[in-house]
């Protein structure tokens, strides 16, 4: 389970629709700046969302249980 932001924090732009595809493509041995950029992700707001994405849902998930 990802959570993943659907808009872009600082220009509302919508990016989350291009997520799982930026993953598997570098996932694959992509350059992530090239996968962005074919994506049409041009701004650099846009981009840091994605390069600086750090997924803690498994993390927080665990602290949300009942003992």
């Amino acid at each position: 389970m990802v959570v993943f932001p659907v808009r872009c924090f600082t220009c509302g732009a919508v990016i989350g629709d291009k997520w799982e595809v930026f993953i598997e493509r570098v996932k694959k041995g992509e350059d992530p700046g090239k996968v962005l950029d074919s994506l049409g992700i041009k701004r650099y707001c846009c981009r840091r969302m994605f390069i600086s994405h750090v997924n803690l849902i498994e993390e927080m998930i665990y602290y949300s249980r009942k003992v």
